[in-house]
């Protein structure tokens, strides 16, 4: 029995031509006629420069470099009450680099997501796999149509088994019946018919069925080859009609170009089932093995076709077991073999029709249908978030959608220079100036703030925060500076490694979201120059700031061979440090701890998921497990290390000051930790870190100022400091944008590793 009553499919949708819109179509006819109780409805993807006479069950459409769309579409769901989202997921139907703009509709939905996967890749590049890891975490679960997607999600995405459903391609329930009434409507009465239907695109492997032909009308003289599908339209629009016409070319050279009949068509599914009836085989000659999906299999198959198909991953477990036949890639004489012996054994070709028609009655819509409303159920049945954190003092008040966002102070913070580094109480400090590290960090908040669909600064002030990253930069030491006096001079050449690694991380995260192409284009230009100066540093938050910045970078820029190279030799850094300093009593990388400490751990566990290096994640998990226990008071709250003085293992630690980037700097460690491993413990870590900032601490005492939205500087062994400066608002901003996300995306994950025992 359905627990919900509203529920929205986003995928592209007919009129748009092509598989995905068809199978969205298909997937909301097929939950509105079998559940009355349900309302369905698509949001559509519209790609750039085309319009669609869209149907009524399309509510809303997101036109695919619109990022705009996607945040309205997300606020239209929530305003509209849906109860589940279903995710019709392929790579090139989304804007932004491997298609990242969808993110942004996931991270505002108030509703699980459900997201079936069209294509799994399993090689595909870091923007993609940053991308898909992304939706996985999103998602409350995960569809996909073959159990080898099954497999690669767990082995390549390390997604956890319990988390994904395997559903068949929905197919038509249609009777079985002999091809010869409809040969005779088609008019193609007297011959044996090879089909082969779908969007003409070279990747179909249309060029070895026509080399196949000469073989089998040596045998079969009556043959011919129905290639029905309009040309892509992607194809269409960039080529022409070029590749159909050298087809057509091509069958002519060979002599079989009466042989070859081409329907430049895009038929409804009336028409489509009456060709696929009439044919004998059908045949699915595509050229490489990762396929996943093909509708055009499943459709011919399900009407009980005899189908003679390369061996890509959706057609080797369709047809296994004697349902159909499978023949090499590119294989003209071996097709044309294996077609011309089904052509001339009646009784062989009819019993693997009867055989694959059998075994495809699970497949029908009705069946799929039911299917995925047990998926539907399954993630509505998904503990939610539990927002009290254990344990503390007083625990942490219920959240809802997160903490609040107000811009109030930061805006007062900044000038059209940059952000004041400090304040005396809520006053902008000008005789203290600005800084590189200050600026780094609110170009990182900017971008948050786009790539979590929330509010966002106003863009003149994030374009003085890359102006100053752009001054800073001194192309004659090739390092950033870091002190500005208010009179905008520079009060060094060269600032520290620490303030250059973060003004890279900036620069990373602006080349992967910012939502300025041109600003990104700037971050990926000026990234390659300044990162040469790190393989000198000795700072290991120089190391791990650096290293959250190629973990943008990369993504943006994945031909980019030397960042990939310095990814490893800083992250290998981190773990000599570790393997030489580490004790068991000890597990950390040096001999103290400082400050931004849990950059360290999690600047190891991006890596070790961007670069499927596990022992990277494991090594950031258990440092951050050991840092954790420091930094948690007897009575449970969390207690930053303090900076009256860092403490060694030699060394009581002092309790304070208490500032707020360690807190920050610990919860997007433990929310790294929680995505990589699914322990709720980390989720809930990161909720109690959190709450260090309204009250949950040694003081009880809250740092936020509700009404401008700034952040005291920290606490104090006696009192809490007063002063709200530019780094203490960006922290809180920047925490606040993470746990709006957490609040939204529940208990998804994409569980790279499991936990150790």
């Amino acid at each position: 029995m359905s627990t919900f009553k509203r529920l929205a499919i986003i995928g592209n949708s007919l009129p748009r031509r092509c598989g995905i819109a068809t199978f969205s179509s298909d997937l909301h006819r097929a939950m509105s006629q079998s559940f009355d109780s349900i309302e369905t409805s698509v949001v559509a993807m519209t790609d750039k420069g085309h319009t669609y006479l869209y149907p009524p069950q399309v509510i809303a459409e997101i036109h695919d470099d619109v990022l705009s769309d996607y945040v309205a579409a997300a606020d239209q769901l929530n305003a509209g009450g849906y109860d589940l989202v279903s995710l019709q997921h392929e790579f090139g139907i989304f804007g932004g680099e491997a298609g990242g703009h969808i993110l942004t509709l996931l991270s505002r939905l108030r509703m699980p997501v459900v997201t079936t996967l069209h294509t799994v890749l399993a090689e595909p590049s870091p923007a993609q796999r940053a991308v898909l890891h992304q939706i996985i975490a999103a998602s409350a679960r995960i569809v996909v149509m073959a159990e080898k997607g099954r497999e690669l999600l767990q082995t390549i995405y390390g997604t956890p088994s319990s988390k994904i459903d395997v559903i068949a391609h929905g197919i038509p329930d249609v009777a079985f019946a002999e091809p010869d009434l409809a040969k005779a409507k088609l008019g193609f009465a007297d011959r044996s018919v090879i089909l082969t239907f779908g969007l003409l695109s070279p990747n179909k492997g249309i060029e070895v069925m026509i080399d196949a032909m000469p073989l089998i009308l040596e045998t079969c003289p009556n043959a011919v080859y129905v290639v029905l599908g309009a040309t892509h339209p992607n194809l269409l629009r960039d080529k022409g009609e070029a590749y159909r016409d050298s087809l057509q070319a091509r069958a002519e050279a060979l002599g079989v170009g009466t042989k070859v009949l081409f329907l430049d068509q895009f038929v409804d599914l009336p028409k489509l089932l009456d060709f696929i009836s009439m044919c004998d085989v059908y045949v699915t000659p595509y050229l490489h093995e990762a396929q996943m999906t093909s509708g055009t299999l499943a459709y011919s198959f399900g009407l009980g076709k005899a189908v003679v198909s390369t061996p890509y991953w959706h057609a080797r477990e369709l047809l296994a077991d004697g349902r159909g036949c499978l023949v090499p890639f590119s294989a003209p004489a071996e097709t044309g073999q294996a077609i011309a012996e089904l052509l001339g054994d009646a009784p062989r070709r009819q019993a693997m029709r009867e055989l694959a028609y059998a075994s495809s009655r699970s497949m029908t819509w009705e069946h799929t249908a039911g299917k995925y409303l047990a998926a539907f159920n399954a993630a509505r049945r998904s503990q939610p978030l539990r927002l009290v954190a254990p344990g503390g003092q007083g625990g942490l008040p219920a959240i809802g959608g997160g903490p609040g966002i107000n811009f109030g102070h930061l805006l007062a913070m900044c000038d059209d220079t940059g952000i004041y580094q400090h304040a005396v109480h809520s006053v902008p400090d000008r005789s203290h100036g600005y800084c590189v590290d200050d600026n780094a960090r609110a170009l990182i908040l900017a971008c948050g703030l786009v790539a979590a669909g929330e509010k966002t600064i106003p863009d003149p002030l994030v374009a003085g925060f890359a102006a100053f990253v752009q001054h800073a930069w001194n192309p004659d030491t090739g390092r950033f500076r870091n002190f500005m006096s208010f009179s905008r001079n520079w009060l060094e050449d060269t600032g520290s490694e620490d303030s250059h690694g973060r003004t890279l991380w900036s620069l990373g995260i602006a080349a992967s979201t910012d939502v300025d192409l041109s600003r990104r284009r700037w971050a990926q230009a000026l990234f390659p120059k300044a990162m040469e100066a790190v393989e000198g540093f000795s700072s290991p938050r120089a190391w791990a700031f650096t290293l959250l910045g190629l973990d943008g970078y990369c993504s943006s820029r994945p031909e980019d061979r030397k960042a990939a190279r310095l990814r490893v030799v800083l992250a290998e850094r981190l773990m000599a440090l570790l393997a030489s300093v580490g004790t068991p009593q000890w597990t950390w990388f040096e001999e103290g701890l400082s400050y931004d400490n849990a950059r360290l751990p999690q600047a190891l566990i991006l890596t070790g998921v961007a670069t499927l290096a596990p022992h990277y994640v494991e090594a950031g998990i258990r440092t951050l497990e050991w840092l954790m226990t420091k930094q948690t008071a007897p009575r449970g709250h969390f207690r930053p290390v303090g900076t009256e003085g860092f403490f060694d293992q030699r060394k009581s630690p002092r309790l304070f000051d208490q500032q707020p980037v360690e807190a920050t700097a610990t919860i997007s460690a433990c929310i790294a930790a929680w995505r990589v491993t699914g322990d709720s413990d980390w989720r809930d870590a990161a909720l109690r870190v959190f709450s260090w900032f309204s009250g949950n601490n040694d003081l009880g005492v809250p740092l936020i100022d509700d009404e401008t939205g700034g952040c005291l500087d920290g606490l104090h062994a006696d009192r809490a400091n007063q002063n709200r400066g530019g780094e203490s608002v960006i922290c809180l901003l920047i925490s606040s944008v993470e746990i709006r996300q957490l609040s939204r995306n529940r208990d998804s994950h994409p569980g790279f590793i499991q936990r150790r025992a």
